[in-house]
């Protein structure tokens, strides 16, 4: 079974030029965690996850960095919570997506995708066509088309 047969190809997306607002809203609306960041010529940039938004919003403790010729402090956060949720509303989506991202082929074998899934522990993996976004697998599309004849 190849990537085709089982990716969802109407895929939630967000652009390049899109704020975070944008991402939240279409967590919210259509209850996912994970969006494609595409640019004009809908190509994969990016990708954007309900992780991203925790690291943003979440406490950041201060650190000492100790070494033998010097100690300083990195200070955490001065802000309160409701102020860091403000601010993280109005920035780049680029600005918290990762850019590093995994892809796969409209092509790829189901094996590959399970693994590249479970090995790289992410939820969600871009499928591209001709270098093109055209769909998603989770980890349940893997998980419900390998099972469902064997059930």
């Amino acid at each position: 079974m190849q990537a085709h047969e089982i990716m969802i190809s109407h895929v939630h997306k967000v652009m390049e030029s899109d704020n975070v607002r944008s991402v939240i809203e279409k967590f919210i609306e259509y209850r996912i965690s994970g969006l494609p960041v595409v640019n004009d010529r809908n190509e994969i940039v990016a990708f954007v996850s309900d992780g991203d938004i925790m690291r943003y919003i979440g406490k950041h403790e201060d650190r000492i960095v100790d070494s033998f010729y010097y100690t300083f402090v990195i200070k955490g956060d001065q802000e309160e919570f409701e102020e860091r949720e403000q601010r993280l509303l109005n920035l780049n989506v680029m600005e918290i997506a990762k850019k590093k991202i995994f892809k796969i082929s409209w092509d790829e074998e189901i094996e590959n995708i399970a693994a590249i899934l479970g090995k790289k522990q992410i939820k969600k993996v871009p499928v591209e066509r001709y270098g093109v976004l055209v769909g998603i697998i989770s980890r349940g599309d893997v998980i419900r088309n390998s099972f469902k004849a064997l059930l």
